[in-house]
């Protein structure tokens, strides 16, 4: 395993990190979610990512039992607000944050995280009061940085406009060879001040990992085909997208490479980009998704990349929507 300085932050954290949404949450038993956590450290996988939303509480509640198990300074611990967790709950007030930071504590059974995202923007509270609450979560000792999930330039800019270059430390948007949209204005953006990007989504749901085929029936183990997991499958399951990642087959060939390492590497092939959030089901692709850090991909392999790729439609914007609108662990946000 490699590890990357996050931002501005003293935190280093691996190149791979482990994911919770639609697996931690309730799509698998609570023995592989702790079997995968285990391999996870086997690993040298040090960050783990969650949401207060995943399973309305259900994810950070397996990890607090899990992670606790663990010295608390062995790992990089994320979570996330904003995510609606009742009829009344949801958002980025000062009040819900305040509300909502003490309950992730409570279910992750730590004093602290280390990582405090607002997991989307919210255009109902003043700005102003969002950087101030989530200023206040740092100032107690609740959080040790702050990051932000899918913000736009503006919205990033204005941030930094009202508390300066040290208020956040991360970006996490969705980011893969079928979704490489942040490239143009987030990133650079974020670099200029000092924020790394921690992608989630970077095997495009599974898409990547070549497994889909068009036209043939679902691998029975797979993501799409579980009811509780399935959520983006009308998003991503596309023929154009499905072909595009079999054009990319000869590639990771060439390359000596499984299909999904070379799409991870190609993810972390750029320095702005800390750590990739991968999701798991067994432990087994755990290791295999751990075997992605410090692949290094030549000009060679990159060129034949964007040529199989082509014209290929990317789908990630619609998946980001999609990902906001639930509470569940089926529905709920990346």
């Amino acid at each position: 395993m490699r590890y990357r300085k996050l931002g501005s932050s003293d935190l280093e954290v691996s190149e791979i990190s482990l994911g919770s949404w639609l697996t931690y949450a309730g799509g698998v038993a609570a023995e592989v979610t702790r079997a995968c956590t285990e391999a996870a450290f086997d690993a040298g996988i040090n960050f783990f990512d969650t949401a207060n939303v995943y399973g309305r509480g259900a994810a950070e509640r397996a990890w607090g039992e899990i992670l606790s198990a663990y010295p608390r300074e062995s790992y990089v611990l994320a979570t996330k607000v904003w995510g609606r967790m009742s009829d009344t709950d949801q958002g980025l007030s000062a009040e819900q944050i305040g509300k909502q930071i003490d309950a992730s504590l409570r279910r992750l059974r730590t004093d602290y995280v280390d990582l405090y995202q607002a997991h989307r923007f919210d255009t109902g509270v003043p700005i102003e009061e969002t950087v101030e609450a989530l200023q206040k979560v740092v100032r107690d000792g609740k959080a040790r940085y702050l990051g932000f999930s899918e913000w736009t330039p503006e919205q990033i800019q204005a941030a930094i406009d009202i508390a300066g270059l040290e208020l956040f430390v991360s970006s996490q948007p969705q980011y893969s060879m079928l979704w490489q949209a942040p490239e143009a204005e987030v990133f650079p953006l974020c670099a200029a001040n000092g924020i790394s990007q921690i992608v989630w989504s970077p095997l495009a749901q599974g898409v990547l990992t070549g497994k889909y085929r068009s036209g043939r029936p679902l691998p029975p183990d797979s993501r799409f085909a579980s009811d509780a997991m399935n959520v983006s499958m009308d998003i991503v399951y596309r023929d154009e997208a499905l072909d595009a990642v079999q054009r990319l087959v000869p590639v990771a060939e060439q390359a000596g490479l499984p299909l999904p390492t070379l799409a991870l590497a190609w993810v972390l092939r750029r320095s702005e980009v800390a750590a990739a959030i991968t999701g798991a089901s067994r432990p087994e692709q755990v290791h295999a998704n751990a075997a992605a850090a410090g692949v290094e991909l030549g000009a060679d392999i990159l060129s034949a990349v964007d040529e199989a790729l082509g014209d290929v439609p990317t789908t990630g914007q619609t998946l980001a929507v999609l990902a906001t609108e639930g509470v569940t662990h089926r529905t709920s946000q990346a």
